[in-house]
């Protein structure tokens, strides 16, 4: 599927992330490179997971529910997929037209190409060779409504202001690193694939995203040890003192 996307050009404003509800304006997937469906998710403590297969490569869909135009600042293991910087809303995204859908499938090398996304053990992902391990296992998506010059009214008539959302919350995205690195899913860096894009031009109705949409991951060994796939036992650790005595052996 070609990227149907186009690049942002103008309207680089500052502003804190702010998340709505999910889905409100747009829908994002991880779809398998090797199968083209979209992967199972699951939640958990208030969260989307959905379960990777290391050396797998993978796109993010998105899909504009709205009937106007979006910016999609994409951010994959704390890294913004077009610029590479260490994310931050304000940046440089994909821009969706009303009802558009299209799959981002890796780091945006330029107009023509990107770099796949694929699922690797944490040191090899493009993050951590980059110096930013910190986030990896998390995909994001900044969503911006574009604003809209408003046009001159008929004599008489009314402008109505729709009152502001007044919406701000943090993510605590502190957590301890408890476990062993190696044993963690992040996002490489791997082959060229085609991918022609454009710019375009896109001014922002506000400084802070109208909703921010995000899917943990992991491999679905580690997500069944933490109890987030379900029904999936945890991990139990084998006890060297068990109790009872030794029963006789099974007759053959």
């Amino acid at each position: 599927m070609k990227n149907i996307l186009a690049l942002l050009a103008l309207a680089i404003l500052s502003g804190c992330a702010s998340v709505a509800d999910a889905g409100r304006l747009a829908e994002v997937d991880i779809i398998s490179g090797s199968t083209g469906q979209k992967l199972e998710t699951w939640r958990h403590g208030g969260r989307l997971y959905v379960a990777g297969t290391p050396g797998e490569r993978y796109a993010v869909r998105l899909a504009n529910r709205s009937g106007g135009r979006l910016l999609a600042v994409l951010s994959v293991d704390g890294v913004n997929a077009v610029s590479g910087e260490t994310a931050a809303a304000w940046q440089s995204g994909y821009v969706l037209g009303p009802w558009q859908s299209a799959e981002i499938r890796g780091w945006r090398k330029s107009l023509e190409d990107v770099a796949a996304f694929y699922f690797t053990a944490l040191p090899d992902s493009y993050a951590a060779r980059s110096g930013r391990p910190d986030n990896v296992g998390v995909i994001g998506v900044a969503l911006f409504r574009e604003r809209v010059e408003p046009r001159p009214l008929p004599h008489g008539a009314l402008s109505k202001q729709a009152p502001a959302a007044a919406e701000s919350s943090q993510d605590a995205a502190a957590g301890s690193r408890a476990r062993q690195e190696a044993e963690r899913l992040g996002t490489g860096h791997g082959e060229r694939l085609d991918d022609p894009t454009r710019y375009t031009d896109f001014r922002r109705a506000g400084g802070a995203p109208a909703e921010v949409l995000t899917i943990h991951y992991d491999s679905r060994d580690n997500l069944m040890a933490r109890g987030i796939i379900p029904g999936a036992p945890r991990h139990v650790h084998p006890q060297p003192f068990p109790g009872g005595f030794v029963p006789d052996p099974p007759r053959s």
